[in-house]
């Protein structure tokens, strides 16, 4: 190879080296950056998660997160200080995401680290597949350990919230009971006669009324009384509303 070819080549090569090399350092840089950030997000999460968690004693559960990373295509300007939060409407639970802004710097910004947050305890998990409508019996299910947080209905982790209760829709063996999944069984239709009783301190009324509306168990019903006056009332068998007075 001619030397003016080779002088040109190694020069082109060198400046080639440089350049990776530059590339590298800032790839190091924003590596190093990133998880600053994402421990600083961490941190926050540790406390944060400690005060989100129920605090049913009688239900302990068991937190396990796992950290997402920053947008790699992030470029973030400097900043001399980095204040971690959550964002207005997140809840730790399930898929989040904790927020970090800078307050001290010439550029400020605001990204979001993506957090999972699971929470394991004990739940009601079907044993056999219920129809819609059909009516649930302790029978139905037994416990296990399952993550709380995979859905946003609330887990019945009690039996008397569900046993007596109706399928809202098909359920399939392997479902954990949660909120969603049951409905109050009908204690009476429209038209029905039903007795309407309530007291306060030194007192108490019985009437009989005419039920305006479906009354379901534990959920609230209209009924109208002799004198035409409306009421609403907690519906707590097939013949009993009861007012809050």
């Amino acid at each position: 190879m001619p030397t003016f070819l080779l002088s040109s080549f190694t020069a082109a090569t060198a400046r080639l080296l440089a350049l990776a090399g530059l590339l590298l350092c800032s790839w190091n840089a924003h590596a190093s950056e990133a998880a600053a950030l994402e421990k600083l997000a961490h941190d926050f999460l540790t406390p944060a998660l400690a005060e989100a968690l129920p605090k049913d004693g009688a239900m302990p559960l068991r937190a396990e997160v796992v950290m997402g990373s920053l947008d790699a295509r992030l470029k973030l300007a400097p900043c001399n200080r980095v204040e971690p939060h959550l964002p207005q409407g997140t809840r730790l639970w399930g898929r989040s995401r904790i927020g970090l802004r800078c307050v001290d710097g010439p550029t400020r910004w605001n990204v979001f680290v993506p957090v999972t947050v699971k929470a394991w305890g004990p739940a009601w998990v079907l044993k056999r597949a219920v129809s819609a409508g059909d009516t649930l019996t302790q029978e139905d299910a037994e416990m296990a350990e399952i993550d709380w947080a995979e859905q946003r209905a609330s887990v019945l982790a009690l039996p008397e919230r569900w046993v007596g209760q109706l399928a809202a829709f098909a359920l399939t063996p392997g479902l954990a009971l949660r909120e969603n999944m049951v409905r109050a069984p009908q204690a009476f239709a429209p038209g029905s006669q039903v007795r309407v009783q309530g007291g306060g301190q030194g007192f108490s009324i019985s009437a009989t009324g005419q039920a305006l509306t479906a009354g379901m168990v534990g959920e609230t019903a209209r009924i109208k009384l002799p004198g035409g006056r409306v009421v609403t009332g907690v519906v707590r068998d097939a013949q009993t509303v009861e007012l809050a007075l």
